[in-house]
C-alpha cells in the first residue's frame, strides 16, 4: 500500500513539472505561430473561453465557436504570420506583428504590420485590442476594395456582399472575387 501511494505521489509530481505555466510572451509566441500553421487546436489552448477582438470601432466579443468560425475566415487567404517585437507593459503583452496574405497583396498593403495590445485571464488571452498599424496605406486600401466590390456587383451579382460576409463561405467569395477580378485585369 505504501508503494502504490509513493508511485501516486510521483506520478503527481511529474504532472506538475510538464504543466509549468507558459509566461505571457510564451502564450503570444504560441499564439502566433499557431496561426501561421493553420493549428486551430493549439490556438483554442491559449485563448480563453471568450476573446474580445477591437479594431477601430470595431468590438467583435467571440466565444471559441465563433473564434472558429473567424479562424476559418481568415484561413482562406493563407495568412503568414510574423511576431516583430514582444514588449511586456502592466501585465499585457504589446505584440507587433507582420501579416502577409492574398487579400493584403491585392489591397496593396502586404505585409500588414500591426501594434496590438493583448490582455489576459486565467493564463489564457482574453482580448487582442489593435493599436496601430503603421506604413499601411489606408487610402489604397479602401481604393482596390472599392473597386473590387464596385466592379462585382457590377458584373458578378451573385458574389455581392462577399465583403460584409466574415463566414468561411465570405471568405471563399471575397477570394473568387479577387481571382474574377485580376484575371479581367489580365484580359485588358
Amino acid at each position: 500500500m505504501k508503494s502504490i501511494f509513493s508511485i501516486l505521489l510521483l506520478l503527481l509530481f511529474f504532472t506538475e513539472c510538464d504543466e509549468q505555466k507558459l509566461t505571457h510572451k510564451e502564450i503570444i509566441t504560441h499564439y502566433y505561430n499557431a496561426k501561421d500553421a493553420g493549428n486551430f487546436a493549439e490556438i483554442k489552448a491559449v485563448v480563453g473561453d471568450s476573446i474580445t477582438i477591437i479594431s477601430g470601432d470595431y468590438v467583435m466579443p467571440y466565444n471559441q465557436d465563433s473564434f472558429y468560425e473567424n479562424f476559418k475566415w481568415d484561413s482562406i487567404f493563407k495568412p503568414s504570420y510574423k511576431i516583430i517585437d514582444l514588449e511586456e507593459e502592466d501585465n499585457q503583452i504589446i505584440a507587433s506583428v507582420s501579416q502577409s496574405c492574398i487579400r493584403n497583396n491585392f489591397l496593396k498593403n502586404n505585409p500588414l504590420t500591426c501594434s496590438y495590445k493583448i490582455s489576459f485571464r486565467a493564463g489564457k488571452i482574453s482580448k487582442i485590442e489593435e493599436l496601430s498599424c503603421d506604413g499601411v496605406d489606408w487610402n489604397t486600401w479602401a481604393k482596390e476594395r472599392d473597386a473590387l466590390v464596385a466592379w462585382i456587383k457590377k458584373n458578378h451579382p451573385k458574389l455581392d456582399g462577399f465583403i460584409n460576409d466574415m463566414t468561411m463561405k465570405g471568405s471563399m467569395n471575397y477570394l473568387k472575387a479577387i481571382e474574377l477580378f485580376e484575371s479581367r485585369e489580365k484580359e485588358l
